[in-house]
């Protein structure tokens, strides 16, 4: 079945047509820089110019926020008009076709699940999914935990992703040693709560994985993910296969 996902985020819109019997994208990925401020009229219009040449068909969204029966709940790194807009609504009457909505880090966890770096894995599976921000998924023996939101976490006064996402790497300049040790510190205060089996590590800095992943000094498991940035578009198209049935 070839769904279409969509993968929001605080820089940049990304979509393609997936084949989601194997995770392998159909299409050349699409992109457009996120609109700024990004409000809803604006990534909405944003998101239907890029998906206008692909496929009818209903299409999964993966978006930045705690989402709850298709509304957006929070705000993370986007504009804080979406609290409490119902999203899918809203990409629906944009796009003309029906929208799925869930939260960013969760649909690429199902991705990372189904074909990556945590497929076949029982217990506890974190994904972390590490850009403008840090976005979590949780997995227990495969089924997902949703909207569990912990880049949020408190860590030496700041927000985690605050202090360890990528962007915060690129604004400050900061090694990969200077940065690992943050990123390792927000992993420990994750694995004192929920003490993971595995930590996948996704977003664009998975690529770059052998650079900093090797220096984590953390007791779970540290492994990048398999679809690296792919991830978020194939679980927004997963999602939308589960909501056609």
């Amino acid at each position: 079945m070839k769904m279409v996902g969509i993968d929001v985020g605080g820089t940049g819109i990304k979509a393609a047509v997936v084949e989601t019997e194997t995770g392998q994208l159909a299409t050349e990925r699409r992109r457009v820089l996120t609109p700024q401020p990004a409000t809803p009229a604006a990534v909405a219009e944003a998101t239907a110019l890029l998906v206008e040449e692909l496929p009818a068909g209903t299409v999964g969204i993966g978006f930045p926020a705690v989402v709850l029966h298709g509304r957006t709940m929070t705000a993370a790194n986007i504009d804080s008009a979406w609290i409490g807009t119902q999203a899918d609504m809203l990409f629906a009457v944009a796009l003309g076709r029906e929208v799925v909505v869930g939260n960013d880090a969760d649909v690429a966890g199902l991705a990372e699940m189904r074909f990556g770096a945590g497929r076949g894995q029982g217990g506890t599976v974190l994904m972390l999914t590490i850009g403008t921000g840090i976005g979590s998924a949780l997995f227990i023996d495969g089924q997902l935990v949703p909207n569990t939101e912990l880049g949020h976490l408190e860590v030496r006064g700041k927000e985690a992703e605050k202090r360890a996402a990528s962007s915060v790497k690129d604004r400050k300049d900061l090694s990969w040693d200077d940065w690992s040790k943050r990123l390792a510190e927000v992993i420990d205060h994750i694995d004192a709560l929920i003490w993971p089996d595995l930590v996948i590590i996704g977003g664009g800095v998975s690529k770059e994985s052998a650079k900093f992943i090797p220096q984590l000094n953390a007791r779970a498991r540290c492994v990048p993910a398999a679809l690296h940035n792919e991830a978020g578009i194939v679980g927004a198209a997963l999602l939308a296969a589960e909501s056609a049935g």
